[in-house]
C-alpha cells in the first residue's frame, strides 16, 4: 500500500504542467480557486457518474470538517484522516472518470487545487496552518460547481 504522499506524487505526475503550476499558487480566503478554469463555450463541462459520486463524497467530508477547522477544533489525526479520505476519492476519480480531453484538462486544475489543500491540511506545507488546507479544498470544490455540470451540487459556505 502506498503512502498518501507517494500516491499524491503519482497523481501529480499525471497532471498537465499548467495544473502543477496552479498548485503552487497561494489562495486568499474566499478567492477563486484557480484563474485558469474556463467554461465550455459558456456552458458547464459534462460529468460522469464516477466523478459525481466521488465529488459528492469529497464535498461531504470537507463541508463537515470546515466549521471545526475554522474553530481550531480538528486534531492532527483528524486532518490526516480527512486528507486520506479525500485522497482515496481522488484516486477513484483518476481510475474511473472518463471525460473528453478538454473537460478532463479542466478537471485536472480542480484536482490539483484539491491536492494542494490536502498537502496543507495534512501538514506537508510548512508554514501554513492546516485549517487553510480545508479552505483550499472548499474553494476548489466551489470552483468545480461553477465549471462542471453536476446536478444538485451546492457550494460550501466558506465563511467562519
Amino acid at each position: 500500500m502506498k503512502s498518501s504522499g507517494t500516491l499524491l506524487l503519482a497523481i501529480a505526475l499525471t497532471l498537465p504542467l499548467s495544473a502543477l503550476a496552479g498548485e503552487a499558487a497561494k489562495h486568499e480566503h474566499g478567492a477563486a480557486a484557480h484563474a485558469g478554469l474556463e467554461l465550455n463555450a459558456s456552458k458547464k463541462w459534462p460529468t460522469d457518474e464516477p466523478l459525481r459520486q466521488a465529488m459528492n463524497k469529497i464535498r461531504t467530508r470537507v463541508a463537515t470538517a470546515l466549521p471545526a477547522a475554522h474553530e481550531g477544533k480538528l486534531t492532527p489525526v483528524q486532518y490526516d484522516t480527512l486528507g486520506n479520505d479525500v485522497t482515496a476519492q481522488i484516486t477513484y476519480i483518476v481510475q474511473n472518470c472518463k471525460l473528453d480531453p478538454k473537460a478532463d484538462a479542466q478537471l485536472h486544475i480542480i484536482v490539483g487545487d484539491i491536492m494542494n489543500g490536502i498537502e496543507t491540511a495534512t501538514g506537508r506545507q510548512h508554514g501554513e496552518e492546516r485549517a487553510l488546507g480545508v479552505v483550499k479544498m472548499t474553494q476548489a470544490l466551489n470552483s468545480y460547481g461553477k465549471y462542471f455540470d453536476h446536478h444538485g451540487w451546492q457550494a460550501i459556505k466558506a465563511g467562519h
